[in-house]
């Protein structure tokens, strides 16, 4: 169990967070979100031991081993296959001192680290490390490529293998999907899923947390607040909070007004002193309520070019690929004005190579490629960040492309994009990845094109941002071609899918949830197929297995009917504490005279608050024992 008590963390004279306490409990898989830097990562750092808190207690136990997924990567010798299996520390160690034992010619330790390493499942590291690889869009002839030969999403990705590689009881992810494609986000999922430890996600991809989360703690004007359940019961949670939060201001503001008009009026009127005197005192005792406030500072749309043609492009016969191989042959798309295309395929198929051919980026190794008289293209690259200008400022970019556009106009349309009015005057300099991938889009918005052709653009985005996009995207009026890890983005933008895979381009009769039930289905055949290698015949009967299934499924009864009834128990206690609220928002109960009413609803509240607290750890205890003997159950099957 991790305890957070009272915490508060500062970082210079800004505040991240204060008074944050929960528990988390063992195996559960917990979501953090929040806008960016609002203090996700220094949580991390936190917990890792790297920042120290200015006040509260984190408690974690001392045996508790800790995996993190590294950001950054330097220029690395080893090959990629080794620097994965370094993440696994223990063997590492192990497999030193018995270099050491060797080379002093003790057998006795020789043959101790050797039992060690049989426990730590040293025969079986070098597959677990290459089916790591292998998951995460590795071809097998890359492993033996040096790090620093890959380029920096790719090292990335290697720090992820790292990270699973690691035997550990707590995982912590910060942001693992922004430079994967749906297949390997499926294949990550997937592994997640069966980790046996704790696991911390910070993320802005909803589905992949939705998949993947039981609990979310959300960061949000310095606090930290916590939810049952994942990113979508979250958020209709905080929208309830929220609604409950904004009427309890409404009221409040309201006694204020009654209790400021009654004192100017009577304040210094003889008859009416005290009364305005206890009115005063009564405004003084009163605790603030803020408004409620939604953390989300973008509203923008992408305009479209009234012109356009028909087709906007025409692509025939086309290969694709560069002077040293054909990625894609004989590829054959007509974009027509509203076509709202998604790509789908594994890493390394040629969605990038299609793209790129789209946006006439890279030249045809053969076929045709016939654009339209009105064509206006909005090209978003995977590496769209590195084309800014380091000194200038957004509003500059803007202006280059426009210089006969008002200032105030273009500080208007950055406004938009969240870039308040002195940061658009700034150097990009210092901005964030978030902040760039923000510009970039704005810079693309602002020429208006009628064609976006979109390489993953959420990387860098946080979820409020990503929330905007989709609903701009939503509304735009041109074409759409799109590659995105984000399945959410994907689902809401897209009306048709194609199929890049072996070399060819073709429709993808069916919808994103298809397609990853389909990646479900493979990555489960593979897992049940690396199981059935490990095992040795005749180890494990089907009687055996059946008496073992129904022992589980016994014990799965009870384990259901008391997560029910505590269920029951958090929804009757909620209900009473809503029905509290209600009588503690009537300004009536302030007055003096109801004093001792008063007191007993706070005894009553605080009371029930304190059981509410005891069951949701109650209730994650019991769904922890359910998933685990439902997992079994699944393992069994």
């Amino acid at each position: 169990m991790i305890t957070f008590d009272h915490l508060s963390l500062r970082r210079g004279s800004r505040e991240l967070f204060s008074d944050a306490s929960f528990r988390i409990q063992h195996r559960e898989r917990v979501g953090v979100v929040g806008s960016n830097g609002c203090g996700k990562s220094s949580l991390f750092a936190l917990i890792m031991g790297d920042l120290s808190a200015d006040s509260g207690e984190l408690s974690i136990p001392r045996d508790c081993r800790i995996a993190i997924m590294l950001q950054e990567v330097g220029h690395i010798q080893r090959t990629a296959l080794d620097y994965v299996m370094d993440g696994d520390t223990e063997l590492r160690a192990q497999q030193a001192l018995l270099t050491e034992a060797e080379q002093r010619g003790d057998d006795h330790a020789i043959a101790t680290i050797l039992g060690e390493l049989d426990n730590l499942q040293a025969y079986n590291a070098e597959t677990r490390a290459s089916q790591l690889l292998t998951g995460l869009g590795f071809e097998s002839h890359q492993l033996q490529h040096k790090v620093e030969d890959f380029s920096g999403g790719w090292r990335i990705r290697l720090n992820l293998a790292k990270a699973l590689m690691r035997q550990s009881d707590l995982l912590l992810l910060d942001e693992p999907t922004n430079h994967l494609d749906v297949d390997a986000v499926a294949w990550l999922e997937s592994w997640l899923l069966r980790y046996p430890g704790t696991l911390l996600l910070i993320s802005h991809d909803r589905d992949f947390l939705d998949n993947i989360t039981a609990r979310t703690l959300h960061f949000e004007q310095g606090r930290i607040h916590v939810y049952k359940g994942n990113y979508s019961a979250a958020e209709q949670q905080k929208a309830e909070r929220l609604a409950q939060q904004q009427a309890q201001y409404e009221k409040q503001q309201e006694r204020i007004k009654q209790i400021d008009q009654f004192v100017r009026r009577f304040r210094y009127k003889a008859s009416k002193a005290k009364q305005a005197q206890s009115r005063l005192k009564e405004l003084e005792r009163m605790e603030q309520i803020e408004a409620a406030h939604i953390d989300s500072p973008f509203r923008f749309t992408l305009p479209c070019r009234e012109k356009m043609s028909d087709p906007l492009i025409d692509l025939r016969e086309g290969a694709l690929g560069y002077p040293d191989r054909t990625i894609i042959e004989q590829a054959r798309i007509t974009i027509r004005p509203g076509d709202r295309i998604g790509l789908l395929g594994p890493n390394g198929a040629g969605k990038t190579t299609l793209l790129k051919s789209l946006a006439g980026h890279l030249p045809l190794l053969g076929g045709e490629r016939t654009a339209g008289e009105y064509l206006r293209i909005g090209y978003f690259a995977q590496h769209q960040l590195e084309a800014l200008d380091l000194q200038a400022s957004p509003l500059l970019h803007l202006q280059r492309l426009s210089p006969q556009a008002r200032e105030q106009e273009i500080r208007n349309f950055l406004g938009g994009f969240g870039f308040a009015e002195q940061a658009t005057a700034d150097s990009i300099a210092h901005f964030s990845g978030g902040e760039k991938a923000r510009l970039a889009l704005a810079i693309i918005a602002w020429q208006a094109p009628n064609l976006l052709i979109l390489d993953e653009p959420t990387n860098h985005l946080d979820l409020e941002m990503r929330h905007a996009l989709t609903i701009a995207l939503q509304q735009y009026a041109g074409a759409l071609i799109l590659v995105s890890h984000d399945r959410h983005l994907l689902r809401n933008s897209v009306d048709e899918l194609l199929l890049i895979n072996h070399g060819q381009v073709t429709l993808f009769d069916g919808s994103l949830g298809d397609y990853q039930q389909q990646l479900r289905e493979h990555y489960k055949s593979i897992d049940k197929s690396d199981d059935a290698a490990e095992k040795t015949p005749g180890t494990d009967s089907k009687k055996a297995r059946r008496q073992q299934a129904a022992e589980i499924r016994q014990r799965l009864q009870p384990l259901r009917s008391q997560v029910k009834k505590t269920d029951q128990q958090l929804d009757d206690i909620s209900q009473q504490l809503s029905k509290l609220e209600a009588c503690l928002a009537d300004t009536g109960l302030y007055s003096p005279e109801n004093s001792a009413q008063l007191q007993q609803f706070l005894k009553e509240q605080g009371q029930l608050r304190v059981r509410h607290t005891e069951l949701e750890e109650l209730w994650l205890d019991q769904h922890t024992a359910l998933e685990i003997a439902q997992a079994e159950l699944d393992d069994n099957a």
